[in-house]
């Protein structure tokens, strides 16, 4: 019979993955706790319209690559991102009622049906964030320049920070029948899914990845020239916010990213080209200050970003993997187990992490087995022991060995578990 498989670019973490994923996540709460975001939790599964109306009908996520399914009279969609789901919590419960900014954060799943690739896969996680009620530019730079930080945090060198601006809703509509003007009479020349974009969302054009657009829109008309005075001032005082913060960016005309709710400010941050290749955008966002409104709430400001965790983990592939225990406890023969048991109750209480094995191995196989489980003591436990009423402590890092009572013991595994290793104050 043949084995049943994970769904291709679904993905299975193992234990022994699972400490560089921790390691990022931990990384991601920490900034976000530093900047004032509270964490947010929204469901996997939304009504299908939800993603119509908020990411938009024209969009590839919505035309292409959504999980969508009728159950009991309903149409539903497994999440494809996280914005439109939280900006619907925020919405259904009047968060803007109870607080003028609110800033939260998100972890999890996400589920798009594309072609599996290195770094993009059916079900991926992401890392999200969303500002709702500061119509920036100030927190726009802020979030910028904390993005940065967190990207350096993580070891990702060689990192670029890409802004740009779509400017406000009259902005973006002046802007289109300029792009449409310039491109029509070059629309045979334009590739087939750039054709199609030209009628439903020609601003995508500008985003897309075929050598012919590309060359094509080289010379097409800026969006900067035609900014209103509002749009021109939000985004100098942008630049001025990250040239005060000491952010490094470069201004990419052509970014838009690729959803339809984006206005004003845009951002993406590439990196480690050398691991990516051409795929090397770690994260990206914008503001969005009409989805809010759209979605039945009031006219609320708001910008968000969104990062891959595949992708981070493939950048960073230096992240340490975190050790499975702190302590092992090694009885040797059966009359030691029950003693050991107890021993490692004892530490647990005390917050020490640990693992009994209780399986009668030699002493060789017990002490291999908790160096692969990254131990930092090992507590020995054997017919000597019990004689004379004491307890082993084996310090793997420091190569110290010592007999204790059991109270004391307890308190060295302790001291030696907080004592810094090499490298590590």
């Amino acid at each position: 019979m043949n084995p049943i498989r994970a769904v291709k670019g679904m993905n299975d973490v193992l234990p022994d993955e699972i400490g560089r994923w921790q390691h990022i996540e931990a990384a991601f709460a920490r900034s976000m706790r530093l900047h004032g975001f509270r964490e947010v939790r929204t469901p996997y599964v939304e009504t299908t319209g939800l993603f119509v109306r908020a990411i938009g009908e024209v969009t590839d996520v919505v035309e292409k690559e959504m999980y969508s399914f009728a159950h009991h009279g309903e149409e539903l969609t497994l999440r494809p991102e996280g914005t439109a789901g939280v900006a619907r919590a925020y919405v259904e419960h009047a968060v803007h009622a109870k607080e003028p900014v609110s800033r939260w954060y998100y972890t999890g799943a996400m589920f798009r049906a594309e072609r599996p690739q290195r770094g993009r896969y059916r079900q991926f996680y992401q890392l999200g964030a969303e500002i709702y009620g500061d119509p920036g530019p100030a927190c726009d730079a802020e979030l910028i320049d904390m993005l940065a930080a967190f990207l350096g945090d993580l070891g990702i060198g060689d990192v670029e920070v890409l802004v740009n601006s779509l400017g406000g809703p009259l902005t973006r509509a002046r802007y289109k029948e300029a792009l449409v003007t310039y491109l029509t009479p070059r629309a045979s020349e334009l590739s087939p899914d750039s054709q199609r974009r030209l009628l439903t969302s020609p601003l995508r054009i500008l985003d897309s990845k075929s050598p012919i657009d590309q060359a094509l829109v080289a010379d097409a008309p800026s969006l900067h020239d035609v900014f209103d005075p509002s749009d021109r001032d939000h985004f100098a005082s942008l630049e001025r916010h990250l040239q005060a913060l000491g952010t490094p960016y470069r201004i990419e005309p052509r970014l838009v990213r690729g959803l339809d709710y984006y206005t004003r400010t845009l951002f993406e941050m590439k990196g480690a080209k050398n691991k990516l290749g051409a795929g090397d955008t770690l994260l990206g966002g914008g503001r969005y200050d009409g989805m809010i409104a759209d979605l039945g709430g009031p006219v609320v400001p708001a910008i968000g970003f969104a990062a891959g965790l595949e992708r981070l983990l493939i950048a960073s592939d230096n992240v340490p993997s975190s050790p499975t225990v702190d302590t092992f406890v090694a009885p040797l023969g059966q009359e030691a187990v029950s003693y050991a048991l107890l021993f490692a109750r004892d530490l647990r209480r005390l917050g020490v992490a640990c693992e009994v094995d209780a399986r009668g191995l030699s002493l060789k196989s017990l002490l291999r087995r908790a160096n692969s489980l990254g131990a930092r003591v090992v507590v020995i436990l054997g017919e000597s022991e019990l004689r004379d009423e004491v307890v082993q402590v084996k310090d793997l890092v420091g190569h110290g060995q010592q007999r204790l009572r059991r109270e004391e013991a307890l308190h060295a595994v302790s001291e030696l578990l907080r004592a810094p290793t090499a490298g590590h104050p």
